[in-house]
């Protein structure tokens, strides 16, 4: 990792990173970023994970290999979410004994775009796992990725330090440089939320639904 990608990752993984975005769903994380910060359906979690937030430490793996990964494991900071870019369905980027070793070191989750292998095992030991799925073949160690550079993952372009929120609605990702701006009105939003009735809501949403329609030329 260079020194600037070491800064914004040490810099986005404070108390604030780690245990406040925790308490926020990625549906309002949506609602404030738009669609370019949320991953694609494919990346969903493979067991019934809790929500995790957390940094970004990013690994880019060459097709059908899993070396950066492996390597990954034992230099992401405890508290941060290993991001993988790969794209391969073809083979495992990691298995039980990898996501084990990650969990004993403090990382909070992987979010991979690819594949893992013993999900029996994952799930058994709770560590919480985003992928596009499971194959039972593993990857090669041969070729040279990245770690700490941006990678591309669910369709997000992601830097070392982004915020990571992921649950069973979906994964957004925040700006690092966005992180308190979007954590405040995160916050808010969901303050603002909590104070409106059912009721009000309902009224509030039709108002709204009946103004669009009426712009639109509609009059039933």
């Amino acid at each position: 990792m260079d020194t600037a990608s070491k800064d914004a990752f040490e810099d986005a993984s404070g108390p604030a990173s780690r245990h406040a975005f925790t308490d926020v769903p990625p549906t309002t994380l949506a609602d404030l970023l738009g669609r370019a910060q949320v991953m694609d359906i494919g990346i969903r979690p493979l067991w019934d994970a809790p929500r995790v937030a957390g940094p970004a430490y990013t690994v880019r793996c060459e097709p059908g290999d899993n070396l950066m990964l492996h390597a990954a494991i034992h230099r992401a900071e405890p508290g941060s979410v290993v991001v993988v870019e790969s794209g391969d369905l073809d083979y495992a980027l990691a298995g039980g004994n990898v996501c084990a070793v990650a969990q004993r070191r403090g990382i909070a989750a992987f979010v991979v775009d690819g594949l893992i292998r013993d999900l029996a095992e994952v799930r058994e030991a709770g560590f919480p796992v985003f992928a596009r799925g499971v194959i039972p073949i593993p990857g090669t160690k041969n070729e040279l990725g990245t770690l700490g550079a941006p990678a591309h993952v669910g369709g997000v372009l992601i830097h070392p330090g982004d915020i990571v929120v992921a649950d069973e609605e979906g994964i957004v990702v925040t700006p690092a440089a966005r992180e308190e701006e979007i954590l405040t009105a995160a916050l808010a939003k969901l303050a603002q939320e909590a104070e409106e009735s059912l009721d009000t809501w309902e009224t509030n949403h039709r108002a709204r639904i009946d103004e669009a329609l009426k712009g639109l030329g509609f009059n039933g």
